[in-house]
């Protein structure tokens, strides 16, 4: 290891515009002593202001054992003070990380900027990415006593739908944000939706009839499903939308939400059985990202 008082071997001093050459991961950069100790506080300034020891490879450059093509983004901010990254970038969570591991706190701050402000198709998301999706619908025939005196009991028969969906998709990030779309409604309140595991969600939901009574509907441990959305005034203003909860009261209504949301990140229709005319009433659909 070398302490690097100097990043001339031969000098003892060194001005903000004396020239850096770096190994990063088998990639050289070269820029200024100035840009690599901009953010004194991160891993970068205490290397080059001689608080860390550093190594050189063979050549002579300060090697740092990183992804050597995603530091071209962060010595590009380190220049500017500003993220510009191209529009095909798909390496965000590979540059956050990179950035949080150089504890540049001025760049994670600009990457959650910009993560809020880009849809996620541009965020992540290879093209030829699958979504599978199986549905199933049934009818429940529920027995029940309606009670109208202390000893007066009616025998009722309620029929409750129920639904089924199994859901495959080889992108965990859009898995995420169906998660975040739809939620349970039941006893105590709204609750999450989790998937299954990190590619695939099931959901299971009954819709209460009118004619069934609450307290057998909660009886029943039946729940409700709900999608979330997004209401805007009639000037379209981004600004001023607010969030809509919609009851998803069949297949249809939920097989529609999820093409709202998959078709504007990016997915498209691919199969459709057993009808591709009558997408709506599938019971099994495919689609890819591309």
């Amino acid at each position: 290891m070398l302490n690097l008082n100097s990043l001339d071997d031969n000098s003892n001093t060194n001005s903000g515009h004396d020239l850096v050459s770096l190994n990063v991961g088998g990639e050289v950069y070269a820029t200024t002593l100035d840009t690599l100790t901009r953010c004194r506080d991160s891993m970068l300034g205490a290397m080059f202001t001689g608080q860390l020891p550093v190594v050189k490879d063979a050549r002579g450059n300060v090697f740092i054992d990183r992804d050597g093509k995603v530091f071209r983004h962060i010595l590009n901010f380190l220049r500017s003070s500003s993220l510009d990254l191209p529009e095909s970038f798909t390496e965000l969570a590979l540059l956050r990380r990179e950035a949080d591991f150089f504890q540049i706190h001025p760049l994670l701050e600009e990457i959650r900027r910009y993560e809020a402000s880009v849809p996620l198709s541009l965020r992540a998301g290879p093209l030829g990415a699958m979504m599978i999706v199986n549905v199933e619908s049934k009818v429940r025939v529920l027995h029940f006593n309606l009670r109208h005196g202390p000893e007066n009991y009616e025998l009722r028969t309620c029929s409750v739908p129920a639904f089924t969906v199994d859901l495959f998709c080889t992108w965990g990030a859009f898995l995420a944000l169906l998660c975040q779309h739809f939620s349970y409604r039941t006893t105590q309140g709204l609750s999450s939706v989790r998937p299954w595991s990190q590619n695939r969600m099931k959901l299971e939901w009954a819709p209460k009839p009118d004619e069934l009574p609450q307290e057998q509907y909660d009886k029943q441990r039946y729940r409700g499903l709900i999608a979330r959305g997004l209401e805007t005034t009639q000037s379209e203003d981004i600004m001023n939308a607010h969030r809509i909860l919609c009851e998803v009261t069949d297949m249809q209504g939920f097989v529609e939400e999820l093409l709202k949301v998959s078709l504007a990140e990016g997915f498209r229709v691919d199969v459709v059985t057993p009808d591709p005319a009558e997408i709506l009433n599938c019971t099994s659909l495919r689609l890819v990202k591309g």
